[in-house]
């Protein structure tokens, strides 16, 4: 799972690859990507918010990336694409492939007898893999990772360390899963009965799809009864906590330590805001954008923006705020009451 860094690329080589209008001298060559401030004359940098101008009047870079807008801004080599930032990415890529160490399987490693990996898997020291886990060419299972009893990972697939899959669960291609996720623990299942808590078995599975991230400590529960759905493209932050049976639709992406309970159902395209939180038993339309902080507890039905963060204030405002929100009611009462009075004095002066 090292970053195995290219060699230099010529400006007209980065363009034959991948699009784009080239302006400039296409022997140019870079070596690695950098941001506008800290870029070099070996170095590629991108222009994709118009506020940083300055900036680009300023960067010692070998070349930009930039909108159309700024086609002929200025003199510097240049390749001009409708999405700078999607193809700055495209580029990093080039310069800053993953790999997925070499293959083979460290001595120390646990692999049971009845597992089916391929050949070219690699699987590093301390991991442990149980009977009738399949994983496809091109994996990487990093130090300590575990993946229990039928667990599948799909071609490509990179585990990154101390990751645990529970038994049952299927991982599709290409995935990437940073340290310390957990797939596939139980959900959150109980049931009261005379004053004590009984536990309900949870027999289904997580599925995830291809081309799915997974970011660092985040927690997948496996269904109650029926799976646990990440389609495939999903974009999962860090500290995500997503509940039993819950299904996220295709190239959704959600930021850190957002939390969504269980049964929720969330739709394609979509974008939840770091800290948000997702009731259970609801659902969310295609394309939805939830801002940071906001508390969904009813379900969307209807693509666009929808924001529930109270802006912050001093402690005292704060308070007095919180005063007025808790008497609320009763002031809509009262100005209710006091508007069908004036209605009624109207009339009697007519």
């Amino acid at each position: 799972m090292e970053i195995q860094k290219q060699p230099s690329l010529s400006l007209g080589e980065i363009a034959a690859r991948l699009g784009g209008e080239l302006i400039g001298d296409p022997r140019v060559t870079v070596r690695q990507v950098a941001t506008l401030e800290n870029a070099t004359n070996e170095t590629i940098t991108f222009l994709a918010n118009e506020r940083y101008l300055d900036l680009l009047k300023t960067t010692c870079a070998g070349a930009v990336i930039i909108g159309t807008r700024l086609r002929d801004s200025l003199e510097m080599p240049r390749i001009v694409a409708a999405n700078p930032y999607a193809y700055f990415a495209r580029v990093s890529a080039l310069f800053n492939p993953p790999t997925a160490g070499e293959a083979g399987i460290h001595p120390t490693a646990i692999v049971h007898p009845q597992a089916r990996l391929d050949a070219s898997v690699h699987v590093g020291p301390g991991v442990v893999i149980e009977e009738g886990v399949v994983i496809g060419p091109g994996c990487s299972i990093g130090a300590g990772a575990y993946l229990g009893v039928g667990v599948a990972v799909g071609e490509g697939g990179m585990l990154y360390p101390n990751v645990t899959v529970y038994h049952g669960c299927r991982l599709g291609k290409r995935i990437i899963v940073h340290a310390g996720v957990v797939i596939g623990a139980d959900g959150f299942g109980i049931a009261m009965d005379e004053g004590r808590w009984l536990k309900v078995p949870q027999i289904g599975r997580v599925i995830i799809g291809d081309d799915v991230e997974i970011g660092a400590n985040t927690t997948i529960d496996r269904g109650a009864i029926d799976d646990t759905v990440i389609e495939e493209g999903v974009k999962l932050d860090n500290q995500i906590q997503i509940g039993h049976n819950v299904h996220i639709g295709a190239h959704t992406a959600i930021a850190a330590c957002a939390g969504i309970a269980g049964s929720a159902h969330i739709g394609r395209h979509c974008r939840i805001g770091g800290a948000s939180g997702i009731a259970g038993h609801i659902t969310i339309a295609d394309n939805v954008e939830i801002s940071t902080h906001t508390l969904i507890t009813k379900s969307i039905t209807e693509p666009g923006t929808y924001t529930g963060a109270y802006p912050f204030a001093s402690n005292r405002e704060w308070r007095r705020n919180a005063v007025t929100l808790r008497n609320l009611g009763d002031l809509v009462t009262r100005v209710r009451t006091l508007e069908q009075e004036l209605q009624l004095v109207k009339k009697e002066k007519s």
